[in-house]
């Protein structure tokens, strides 16, 4: 998950190769540690999002050091079920705001068979889990900051990692007071796309919706293929330097992406 300011190739790789570094480094040192504090709370809420992915809610109000530790979107924890020493790595899918207000954490959960979220997805209300506290650094928004020095943002997901992206539009960084903000959303087709109740809202925020379905059926009138393809057909960036990228899902996705930005800035 990487927010970009500028499209300059070197910066490009070189901050794409320094996070991806970073990442392996943070997430080596939270399977292997033993101080991880581990803390109970209560699901409050679990219901299938789409196909293969369900809603999972968890109350954290009697938690308010985890809670607190949610500061900013982007961010993940690791989660175990009971009898599973093993953790699943989940980025938080609800805004910093919602663990303060509601006193919950939000997650868009894929269940893989023989996997750790196979079991949370087969837990039921009431059931119990453990959660470390939130980790990592998150999108850092600041480095697109003032909105009229980067009007245009493009935001890249597919499948599950939209859950990230939910908990960025809806914590908020000017998406109004920018001119082009486009959410590039990919799914193999439309029932396994989730959070699609919520596009009418993140649209009326500013930000555009552009769903791309890779298997779509006859009845599909919008985008398909990948959304890489989708949007080296619109590009349609007019200030290179003033644009900022966010990128949350498969390596095949974000490479080819990374490819076609620069050679976007390399034509401007």
């Amino acid at each position: 998950m990487t927010v970009l300011r500028r499209l300059a190739p070197n910066h490009l790789t070189t901050h794409l190769r320094h996070h991806r570094m970073r990442r392996l480094a943070t997430v080596a040192a939270a399977v292997w540690q033993d101080t991880t504090v581990w803390t109970q709370a209560p699901l409050s809420g679990i219901e299938p999002a789409a196909e293969s992915l369900f809603h999972v809610r968890i109350d954290v109000l009697d938690s308010p050091d985890l809670a607190a530790s949610h500061t900013r979107a982007g961010q993940y924890l690791q989660l175990r079920v009971p009898d599973v020493e093993k953790p699943s790595f989940l980025a938080i899918a609800s805004p910093p705001s919602d663990a303060a207000s509601k006193g919950a954490f939000d997650f868009l959960v894929k269940s893989v068979a023989g996997s750790t979220a196979e079991l949370l997805c087969g837990l039921k209300r009431g059931d119990v889990v453990e959660l470390s506290q939130a980790m990592g650094r998150g999108f850092d928004i600041e480095q697109i900051e003032p909105a009229e020095k980067y009007p245009t943002v493009l935001i890249f997901a597919t499948g599950s990692g939209i859950s990230p992206i939910r908990s960025l539009i809806e914590s908020g960084f000017n998406a109004d007071k920018r001119s082009d903000v486009r959410l590039y959303y990919g799914a193999r087709n439309v029932k396994r796309m989730a959070y699609q109740d919520r596009f009418k809202d993140w649209e009326s925020s500013g930000v555009k919706i552009v769903p791309v379905l890779s298997q779509p059926d006859d009845n599909w009138t919008g985008e398909s293929n990948y959304v890489q393809a989708a949007f080296s057909r619109a590009k349609q960036i007019y200030s290179p330097t003033g644009t900022g990228v966010v990128l949350c899902g498969q390596k095949q996705m974000t490479e080819h992406l990374c490819l076609t930005l620069e050679t976007i800035d390399d034509l401007n």
